[in-house]
C-alpha cells in the first residue's frame, strides 16, 4: 500500500501533536507538583466545592491546611481567600474565611474574594487588591493541575514573581481526569488516522 504525501504529512503531524499534548500535560503535573515556596506578601487560596452542610470539601480543606501551614512558617502575613457562590449556596470565601479563622489565623489578616468565581477573576480581583497596597508579592494555592495556569494568569496581569505550593492531597478524580485527556486525544488521533 502506497501512502500519498499529503497523508503522510497528516500523519507526521498527528503523532507530533500526540507527543507534544503529552510532554505538555506532563510539564503541568511536574511543574504543579513543584513547590515554588518564597516568601510573598499575600497568600491566594483559591476556592473549590462546599459541602452541603456548609463545610469545606476535603479538596478545599487542603488547600486552606497548606496556607496554615506556611503562614504558620512566616511565609505571608496576608492570605485572599477567593471563590465564588457555589451550586450548594454557600459563598466559597466567606466559608474559607471562617474554616481559617477556626484554625488560629486572626480575621484582619484575611482578606475575602467572593466574586473569584473563575481562574481569570481571581487573578484580577487580585491584581486589584495589590495595586490597592501598592504592589507586593503573591503566592498561589491550589491544587497540582490548577496552577500552572493559574500562574500564567497571574504573571499576564504582571503580577511576578509568582510563588506556588499545592495542597497536600491527590484524589483518584485528578488521577483519572488526566488520564482521560490523554485517553480522549489518543481516541480522536486514531479515528483521524482511521479517515486517512
Amino acid at each position: 500500500m502506497i501512502i500519498s504525501k499529503t497523508k503522510l504529512i497528516l500523519i507526521y503531524l498527528v503523532v507530533f501533536f500526540i507527543i507534544w499534548f503529552i510532554i505538555h500535560s506532563a510539564v503541568i503535573v511536574i511543574d504543579g507538583l513543584t513547590d515554588e515556596i518564597h516568601a510573598a506578601d499575600v497568600a491566594v487560596v483559591l476556592g473549590n466545592k462546599v459541602e452541603a452542610n456548609g463545610e469545606p470539601s476535603e479538596r478545599l480543606k487542603s488547600r486552606l491546611d497548606k496556607a496554615v501551614e506556611l503562614y504558620n512558617r512566616g511565609y505571608f502575613t496576608s492570605i485572599i481567600v477567593s471563590g465564588g457562590i457555589g451550586i450548594e449556596g454557600f459563598d466559597e470565601g466567606k466559608v474559607m474565611k471562617e474554616y481559617l479563622m477556626d484554625q488560629g489565623i486572626s480575621e484582619e489578616n484575611i482578606i475575602v474574594d467572593s466574586h473569584g468565581s473563575n481562574t481569570w477573576m481571581t487573578a484580577e480581583n487580585t491584581k486589584r487588591f495589590m495595586d490597592e497596597w501598592n504592589g507586593g508579592t503573591v503566592m498561589i494555592i491550589s491544587q497540582y493541575h490548577h496552577l500552572s495556569r493559574t500562574k500564567l494568569a497571574f504573571k499576564k496581569l504582571g503580577m511576578e514573581p509568582v510563588a506556588s505550593a499545592s495542597a497536600d492531597i491527590i484524589e483518584m478524580r485528578d488521577l483519572l481526569f488526566d488520564l482521560s485527556r490523554i485517553f480522549c486525544l489518543l481516541r480522536i488521533c486514531y479515528k483521524v488516522l482511521m479517515i486517512l
